[in-house]
């Protein structure tokens, strides 16, 4: 049995376990990584990059197929669905040594490749190795979450860590889950030419502004997606190649079936209850420090039980750090961190959506929106779905929402405002290049000050005195 003493042990080799690995021993610290699966995480090998790659085949799709209005003859495509996974591997493989061993033990960190458990409040074994550190940060993410449909276990059924295998197009995938992964693995499926019919016992995309998924949802269900809202997945029954899913609006039959409820953190198998680590099915108990029960033990990203996305674990990473090596009060916030859905249109959000800064703000909330179709950039590229929403509170924004095309893009510059504090003023005060897209925020910002200067009766008493006294 090996032992090993180090500042830093971090239990995951995902985004954020990366992150504070690499921080902390450029800067000094002594580091262990200890991973039991694949270098770099749920993000590069099963969610963000392999689905955003997806999406990317079945945009140049669909781009074949939407040309009319442009005088370019639309056609049917020829889609090769092995090699659209082909262009999967490829982005997953030319990121892949950015995460890889090799480069992390250039950092003089240690690397375990095994799964960890704590054994004490101050050590973990990783297969034939011990480890004693003076901190723990537990970055061990998430998983999808398998719901106990009935009948479910019995047929085979797909997640997101084993769909981007799939070398056989799918003639009609089903998919049990109407939220982000779900939506956007449906819009991809269609446009390289499967059915797809999704079941959603809930409101699709329920946890974004309603207004503005509503916009998402028009678009997909006119691209052909049938969804199916409000409508649980009662009993699963069937074989390969065809499988029922029962609901109370009847049986749904396809060839393959995708489940996309949502995710389950990575944290039972830890022996946390062996560190004094209190946890739960959400992850594990922190406060806003991003420290356990046990003061040696921190938990980021998903594991920390919070928002479950990639930038939040490397968000996380920074606050740990800064605590770690330099003994800072570093505190983690919620409210600037923005989230993306990546169909088409994109939604995108930051802050707090409309029916939350009312509920929070009452009376003091102020709501000013902008049109896509309204926007010269969005008009010459036939781009006019769409729409921003801004809440704000005696001048400053508390959140912003946004559909239409590259909303997340657009939603990086509300997310630097609200993280700043900064007043509609800056936005407004800022020169956007003509014709862009980002001109829409501004025009928000111009919507906020519009009804101020154009319909304030001082305003106009003040320019008409000006007026008389200038020479």
């Amino acid at each position: 049995m090996e032992r090993i003493t180090c500042d830093i042990c971090i239990i995951g080799a995902g985004s954020g376990g990366l992150s504070v690995a690499a921080g902390a021993a450029q800067m000094g610290a002594s580091v262990v990584l200890i991973e039991g699966h694949k270098m770099g995480g749920d993000c590069l090998n099963y969610g963000c990059v392999p689905s955003k790659a997806l999406i990317a085949a079945g945009k140049h799709a669909h781009a074949m197929t939407t040309g009319a209005e442009f005088g370019v003859t639309p056609t049917e495509p020829h889609v090769n669905y092995a090699a659209a996974k082909d262009h999967v591997a490829s982005a997953i493989a030319t990121i892949e040594p950015h995460d890889s061993q090799e480069r992390f033990e250039g950092f003089g960190i240690r690397v375990l490749r095994d799964f960890a458990e704590f054994t004490s409040p101050t050590e973990v074994q990783a297969g034939d190795t011990v480890v004693t550190a003076r901190r723990f940060v537990i970055a061990t993410g998430s998983g999808p979450f398998v719901p106990p449909i009935p009948g479910l276990a019995e047929v085979p059924y797909y997640t997101n860590e084993t769909i981007f295998a799939l070398r056989e197009q799918p003639e009609h995938l089903i998919i049990i889950g109407g939220g982000p992964i779900g939506l956007e693995m449906a819009q991809a499926h269609r446009r390289l030419g499967s059915r797809v019919t999704v079941i959603e016992a809930q409101k699709a995309m329920g946890k974004d502004d309603p207004e503005m998924a509503a916009i998402l949802l028009d678009n997909l269900r006119a691209e052909g997606i049938d969804i199916r809202e409000e409508t649980a997945a009662e009993k699963v029954s069937g074989h390969e190649g065809a499988v029922t899913v029962t609901t109370p609006s009847g049986d749904v039959t396809g060839t393959h079936v995708l489940v996309a409820v949502g995710r389950k953190t990575n944290v039972e198998k830890l022996g946390l209850d062996k560190a004094d680590v209190k946890f739960s099915p959400r992850g594990v108990d922190v406060d806003d420090r991003l420290r356990s029960s046990n003061r040696r033990v921190y938990a980021i990203g998903d594991a920390a039980g919070g928002l479950q996305f990639t930038h939040v674990a490397g968000y996380h990473a920074g606050v740990v750090i800064r605590s770690l090596l330099f003994s800072l009060p570093a505190k983690v916030r919620t409210d600037h961190i923005p989230w993306v859905s990546y169909c088409d249109p994109e939604l995108a959000q930051v802050g707090l959506t409309e029916a939350q800064a009312r509920k929070t703000h009452g009376d003091k909330l102020e709501v000013v929106r902008f049109a896509y179709d309204q926007n010269d950039r969005a008009v010459a590229e036939g781009k006019t779905t769409g729409l921003i929403k801004v809440m704000i509170v005696k001048g400053k924004p508390v959140g912003a929402s946004i559909v239409g095309a590259q909303a997340g893009e657009l939603i990086g510059l509300w997310a630097l405002v609200i993280a700043n504090k900064l007043k509609m003023s800056a936005v407004a005060n800022m020169v956007a290049p003509y014709p862009t897209l980002g001109e829409i925020s501004k025009r928000a910002a111009g919507a906020y000050y519009s009804p101020r200067l154009f319909e304030s009766d001082t305003v106009k008493r003040v320019v008409r005195f000006v007026q008389r006294v200038l020479p």
